[in-house]
């Protein structure tokens, strides 16, 4: 048999799930000790629309112990038992998801494996730390750690370290580049006619390229709303920052939502905005609308909060 009928073999029969985080969809496994072979081209044709089921990651939830990074998280963080075992579309391991961290929690609560009521949080391993989600009235927060500038001061100083083309822009723009546990490249532009006649079913070109792929944002600032607490975490009515935001997920394509994309076009847009700018930001992404907060974390360093919705959507057995 050979390693790719094997991987197959080893899914057929067990119940996989499907869930969302606004419109950014999962596969889901539970599969403890990480004892199904997950290659690249199995999760690809899981993945895939047309053929499979269809999704944009495929999710294993899977002992914390069972991986070597899990083992030094449970040495500082033994409450962690769950890892989130996350892959891209195409069949590669990526480091962080943060639709699919909260869209993971609404999965191990939903299959009985977590207890989590409203206003209680779990820690949750993950290839880039562990991730602490707290359930709220409306879905579920994660701390999402800090955020910085993948080319530190040369970024900071400059306001943009790269330039990105994509079809639908005449010229190269400008860009700035984050990391929230995994790359990111954010691009600004001036209206959302710009936006909307971007095509990113053509992936960006970045220069200089990243030598590992990014996740590429194209955002739009728009003006300051008024949140009523229903999605973000401050809990009060306030005045809000707010853009709207497409992205090309690395390894996967255009997606209707990416949380870690929301919070790195929030911090760019932020960080361009000035000292003035707010701390607290909706990101309206064609599957919904994800509130990012900037807060002041344990180590001394500026955490960012990503708030929404999960949903599980459906089960099914592979055959």
């Amino acid at each position: 048999m050979s390693e790719n009928a094997s991987a197959w073999a080893d899914l057929t029969g067990r119940t996989l799930t499907k869930g969302q985080g606004t419109g950014n969809d999962f596969i889901f496994i539970t599969d403890p000790k990480a004892e199904a072979v997950l290659d690249a081209d199995l999760v690809a044709r899981v993945c895939d629309r047309h053929f499979g089921l269809g999704a944009d990651g495929f999710i294993r939830a899977a002992h914390t112990e069972t991986f070597s990074t899990g083992q030094k998280i449970l040495e500082k963080h033994p409450e962690a038992t769950w890892f989130m075992d996350y892959r891209n579309a195409d069949g590669t391991i990526s480091e962080m998801c943060g639709n699919g961290v909260r869209a993971f929690v609404e999965y191990l609560r939903t299959e009985g494996l977590i207890s989590l009521e409203v206003g209680e949080h779990v820690s949750i391993g993950t290839r880039a730390g562990v991730k602490t989600v707290a359930r709220t009235d409306t879905g579920y927060a994660v701390d999402m750690g800090p955020w910085s500038f993948i080319h530190g001061d040369a970024a900071r100083e400059g306001g943009e370290d790269s330039q990105v083309s994509a079809r639908g822009l005449k010229t190269p723009r400008p860009a700035l580049s984050i990391s929230m546990g995994n790359p990111h490249t954010v691009v600004m532009l001036g209206s959302d006619g710009k936006l909307d006649g971007l095509d990113l079913g053509v992936a960006p070109v970045i220069t200089p390229a990243p030598e590992n792929g990014t996740n590429v944002e194209f955002v739009v600032p728009l003006e300051l709303e008024h949140d009523s607490g229903d999605i973000g975490v401050l809990g009060e009515q306030s005045e809000v920052g707010a853009i709207r935001l497409r992205v090309h997920e690395r390894g996967v394509g255009e997606t209707l939502s990416c949380g870690t994309g929301a919070c790195a076009a929030a911090a760019a847009t932020r960080f361009w905005g000035g000292e003035d700018a707010p701390d607290e930001w909706l990101v309206h992404v064609p599957g919904g609308t994800l509130a990012v907060t900037f807060v002041l974390g344990p180590d001394d360093l500026e955490h960012v909060v990503l708030a929404g919705g999960a949903q599980m959507v459906y089960t099914a057995q592979l055959s």
